[in-house]
């Protein structure tokens, strides 16, 4: 029965899939699953875009958007936290097993989940939010290009449909996303080089899609990003955990001076 119900959902995303990457113009009388939901998602635009600009009911969807994922992002947060204060007992489990073979593999794998069960730390909680935000992403893209009252919607200086012929909106999106990266990079105790290139190349990927992309897309990106800055400074301020984090080290410094100081004057007595 499971690997029934399996094939069934797979099928269905594949045909999901496939009906995702139409072309064709969507309307209200569209038929197939995907395009009433591009189109839904141009509804609830087009009731946010007040004064009829179109840029205003993007920006309001966008809040919307990452306003209703706050309680996933804010598990990933902690869970991304546990994951950095764990880190050096990670390494200390990886040098444990220098070898290469299947067996050492298999108990390095053991200890690192044991340790990630006693932390409720999940691997895999970071992909979340990118995950549900990816079908999002794409229907406003679809919405953009294929929902004629969209597609033809300015605001401010640049066509809603159209690429931004200033580059101002790809430019903010890269910088904002630098911000989000850089500012959930400076709380980690220890950086990988992973990490730290991520943080350099996703700005250079968003501003080259950026570029290339409907202007609307692109201001997507800026709020979604600047969103996820004015997040990070709420939930995970790195400057606040990395002053509580120095707190903790000088307190034990602290301790440690102490019985230093304690044992030194046993010992004169």
């Amino acid at each position: 029965m499971k690997k029934k119900f399996s094939l069934i959902a797979m099928v269905g995303a594949a045909l999901l899939l496939l009906t995702a990457c139409g072309t064709t113009a969507v309307t209200s009388s569209s038929t197939n699953l995907w395009d009433q939901i591009v189109y839904g998602f141009a509804q609830v635009i087009r009731f946010l875009s007040f004064g009829g600009l179109t840029g205003v009911g993007i920006i309001l969807f966008t809040i919307v958007i990452r306003a209703a994922l706050l309680p996933l992002m804010n598990i990933q947060i902690k869970s991304s936290q546990r994951m950095q204060e764990i880190q050096p007992e990670i390494k200390k489990i990886q040098a444990k097993y220098p070898s290469k073979d299947m067996e050492s593999r298999r108990l390095m794998n053991e200890e690192i989940q044991k340790l990630y069960a006693e932390n409720k730390v999940n691997p895999y909680m970071g992909c979340l939010p990118l995950v549900v935000q990816m079908p999002v992403l794409w229907a406003l893209y679809q919405a953009l290009s294929r929902v004629d009252f969209l597609k033809h919607g300015t605001f401010l200086w640049f066509e809603i449909g159209a690429k931004d012929p200033t580059f101002i909106l790809p430019i903010l999106a890269a910088v904002f996303t630098f911000l989000s990266s850089y500012l959930m990079m400076k709380s980690a105790p220890e950086r990988n080089a992973m990490t730290t290139s991520m943080t350099y190349i996703m700005p250079i990927f968003i501003l080259i899609m950026g570029v290339n992309f409907a202007a609307g897309i692109a201001l997507y990106w800026v709020i979604s990003n600047a969103f996820q800055v004015f997040q990070t400074m709420l939930l995970a301020n790195p400057y606040k955990i990395i002053a509580a984090r120095e707190a903790k080290v000088q307190v034990e410094k602290d301790k440690i001076k102490a019985r230093e100081k304690a044992l030194k004057k046993a010992r004169k007595k």
